[in-house]
């Protein structure tokens, strides 16, 4: 299956307003997804991929246009709450179990840090470049294991 706004939408139905997550911005995280997406390295998993991919851009678009027509700068990053105190109530959040380490942005949102768990299981194991290739300088690349 190939990804397209409608599948996107069917599968994500959270964004399925046009309004609120125009379909120019669906199609254009899309074919950013397209361009970003070693497909050979997420094989079957590539449309889940991409739907994550698109998931955690849009909803960090979201929040930079509300926060653009509320008068403040669009696009600031926040990073997770850990804890927050009103009058006589506080709360606290163990915000090192809902991120990934060393995943940047991708904590923002939950589409991002589940598009990095999965992106770091797709790129596990060996990747062989130019194998079987004739270097004329240094001789042929090696080709993998041999049983």
């Amino acid at each position: 299956m190939t990804v397209t706004v409608a599948s996107f939408q069917a599968n994500y139905p959270e964004f399925a307003s046009n309004v609120r997550y125009p379909v120019s911005q669906i199609t254009y995280y899309l074919t950013l997804a397209g361009l970003l997406l070693n497909t050979q390295r997420w094989g079957d998993l590539l449309d889940v991929g991409t739907e994550l991919f698109i998931a955690h851009n849009i909803s960090l678009e979201a929040r930079a246009q509300v926060e653009a027509k509320s008068g403040a700068i669009p696009g600031m990053t926040t990073g997770p709450i850990g804890s927050k105190s009103v009058d006589k109530v506080s709360i606290s959040y163990s915000t090192g179990d809902a991120i990934q380490p060393g995943a940047g942005h991708w904590n923002l949102t939950v589409y991002g840090t589940r598009w990095v768990a999965l992106m770091r299981q797709v790129g596990m194991g060996p990747l062989y470049v130019g194998a079987g290739v004739m270097d004329p300088m240094n001789g042929p690349a090696w080709p993998g294991v041999i049983y």
